[in-house]
């Protein structure tokens, strides 16, 4: 069979040189090539669409083209090519519309290597599209001229059923409430939860999607979850405590031990939407945070020890309380980490007309509203909203999915190598979601058909397929719909459960990975935690959530897919707490479990071997081997929960000094003249 590549690139040279100073007389580009812009000096273009360009000022002057697209096709503008050596700083816009009346569409500043631009987005035929490079950022001595390359290739097409079902209804599966799908019992393995008054009942999978049903009686008067659902180890024992929001306030339900489940109703009045476990202030104890609809949004700290004791606050109200939404119309709240700095900050979909919000933990408690910097906060009505990495660049974007009117698309543009809070760019038109019809209260992402990019389930009986170039594309299903999300078979490909049927995915040739955490310093399910892989496809990101989307609970196990690809150069868990697993080298079509610092270490052939006193240390700790072992060491070295060095010696004769490391938990690795190395962990005072 002949193998039709689609993927041709057509590349024509041409070289244009006459005068583009005004939109009114832009160049028409007639299709692929290559084109030479010379001196900037014409009209300014007063729109800013490139990257960093929302809250810029107008730039000093820019040259015009047109260009109009015969077919429906992929473009790819770019500055960073040969012609251009040395590279420039350049920027350019791209606008529909007419002159007089243009419209972002899309652009890009520094998308290229040495600040040059590079942007793809999809065109559709016969729409001419405005392009405006300005020099913004070149002086009058690199104002001299530069080139760009356009590039098309054909629009992909998705196939019609990237995966496919196949539907089972479990007849036990009948609980009130049928919303959740998680690990309940520490096995890692995901389970189905159901709710009903005074009852929960657990369907735990075994082996080959099997399940073994239990019903766990709860006393007391409590709320039922008639709005949304979550799941965490709140008491740290092992076993999963759900939260139940209701319009009238929270009640948890935590695990203790063989006897089943305690009923805890605070009494506070919260009008509950969206409900979620999250480590707010980062102690190794999952808080339970509630959107209020009404009012400022809710929360309870978790004082840990023995009875995990529960301190109420409500934003703005309680004297002390964290920033984490004011007002009403608070529908769903999702924590990731949008700027990369290692801690989980906060996006709150609104209803009823304010705009949605995006709060940057800045540490300490404190959460900093950047919504108007970020450039998201647009009137939208919506009860929740896509977050995750839709383009592979290693930071999460938003699809603010509208409950009412129309769906936003917004890229980030995080740049870590300032302080400076970037700009989103509202990446709609063209993204195959501002021609998206369906609306829905509930929209969640994942991996569907494991080919390493995020889709989207929302409204409309479809889902919205990513087609790895910032579009997406419907495939339809007949009767699918949002549910709780997990893979319910353990055949490494996401299941569906609505109510009391089950739609799990048939696999296809995909590869895929899936990790679960177990913490030891943080939070126990790694609730916060990020998880990167690398490979031929370049980084892929997941955050661990608990409440996702606005009713449902789903697995916390981090699933990716890498398509055909067959293995993961390495694979790495950045903890709450800060400590760093690292994996190489890992094989795909597997579950990962990944214990707090059980990197930190590796290679060590016996962590028992020697013990450390005193533990915890003030001054200096003493190295003491186990009887009877013959061992010839032949350098120490204290490693902080990085994985950094902080201290080495190799003087034995001696005890090691750590009175100049800050308090906090260290690893102490001795290593003999075989290269062996054996660990152990102490704490400084």
């Amino acid at each position: 069979m002949k193998k039709i590549t689609l993927m041709m690139t057509l590349l024509f040279m041409v070289q244009l040189t006459i005068a583009q100073n005004t939109c009114a007389e832009a160049v028409a580009i007639s299709g692929p090539g290559t084109y030479a812009v010379g001196v900037i000096n014409g009209t300014p273009a007063t729109i800013i669409c490139a990257d960093n360009g929302v809250n810029d000022q107008p730039n000093p002057g820019s040259e015009w083209y047109v260009y109009t697209p015969t077919q429906n096709r992929t473009v790819t503008i770019s500055t960073d090519i040969s012609a251009n050596t040395p590279r420039k700083d350049t920027r350019f816009h791209v606008y529909t519309g007419t002159c007089g009346a243009l419209t972002c569409f899309n652009g890009n500043d520094d998308g290229g290597s040495e600040f040059s631009s590079v942007a793809t987005f999809n065109v559709i035929a016969g729409t001419p599209y405005i392009i405006a490079f300005d020099n913004k950022w070149l002086d009058t001595a690199n104002n001299t001229g530069f080139s760009f390359q356009l590039t098309e290739v054909p629009v992909v097409v998705p196939p019609v059923t990237p995966i496919t079902y196949t539907i089972q209804n479990i007849p036990t599966v009948n609980s009130a409430y049928n919303i959740c799908v998680v690990d309940m019992n520490g096995d890692h393995n995901d389970d189905i939860v159901g709710i009903s008054n005074n009852n929960m009942r657990v369907h735990y999978q075994g082996a080959g999607g099997t399940f073994t049903m239990t019903d766990y009686a709860v006393s007391g008067t409590h709320f039922m979850p008639s709005w949304s659902m979550a799941a965490g180890d709140y008491n740290r024992d092992g076993q999963t405590d759900v939260v139940l929001g209701s319009g009238q306030g929270l009640s948890i339900w935590k695990s203790v031990g063989s006897a089943g489940y305690t009923n805890i109703t605070p009494g506070d009045y919260i009008f509950c939407q969206r409900t979620n476990f999250a480590d707010l202030n980062n102690d190794g104890n999952l808080d339970v945070f509630s959107c209020h609809d009404i009012a400022p949004n809710c929360y309870y700290l978790n004082g840990g020890g023995t009875n995990q004791p529960l301190t109420f606050y409500q934003t703005n109200v309680t004297p002390g309380a964290m920033n984490l939404g004011d007002g009403g119309g608070n529908y769903s709240t999702l924590f990731t980490d949008f700027d990369n700095d290692g801690d989980t900050d906060v996006f709150i979909s609104k209803c009823s007309g304010p705009p949605c919000e995006l709060y940057r933990n800045d540490g300490n408690g404190i959460y900093t509203d950047i919504s108007n910097i970020a450039g998201i906060n647009v009137p939208t009505q919506t009860w929740s909203s896509a977050i995750g990495d839709f383009d592979n660049d290693g930071d999460m974007d938003i699809i603010i999915t509208a409950s009412s009117g129309t769906h936003k698309y917004f890229r980030n543009n995080l740049d870590t190598t300032n302080s400076v809070e970037e700009a989103y760019t509202n990446i709609t038109p063209g993204s195959g979601w501002d021609t998206n019809p369906s609306l829905n209260i509930d929209n969640v992402t994942y991996d569907f058909d494991n080919d390493g990019f995020l889709d989207v389930l929302g409204g409309g009986g479809k889902i919205m397929y990513n087609q790895h170039n910032s579009t997406f594309a419907p495939v339809a299903y007949a009767g699918i719909g949002v549910g709780a999300i997990g893979d319910l078979n353990n055949d490494g490909f996401l299941d569906i459960l609505n109510g009391g049927t089950i739609r799990y995915a048939v696999p296809n040739s995909n590869k895929w990975l899936k990790v679960a955490l177990q913490g030891i310093q943080s939070n126990i399910d790694g609730i916060g935690a990020r998880i990167e892989i690398h490979g031929a496809w370049g980084k892929q990101i997941r955050d661990i959530r608990s409440g996702e989307g606005f009713e449902f609970m789903s697995s916390m196990n981090a699933h990716f897919g890498i398509g055909q690809a067959t293995t993961i150069d390495q694979v790495v868990i950045k903890w709450p707490s800060g400590v760093v697993d690292t994996y190489n080298n890992v094989s795909p079509n597997q579950r990962l479990l990944v214990v707090e610092g059980s990197t930190l270490a590796l290679n060590s052939f016996n962590n028992g071997v020697f013990s450390v006193y005193p533990n915890p240390a003030k001054n200096v700790v003493n190295i003491q081997l186990k009887e009877n072992l013959s061992i010839n060491l032949t350098s120490a070295s204290v490693y902080d929960l990085t994985g950094k060095v902080v201290l080495t010696t190799t003087d034995f004769n001696q005890p090691v000094n750590v009175e100049k490391l800050a308090s906090g938990t260290y690893i102490l690795s001795l290593t003999d003249s075989d290269n062996r190395n054996y660990g152990q962990k102490f704490i400084k005072e």
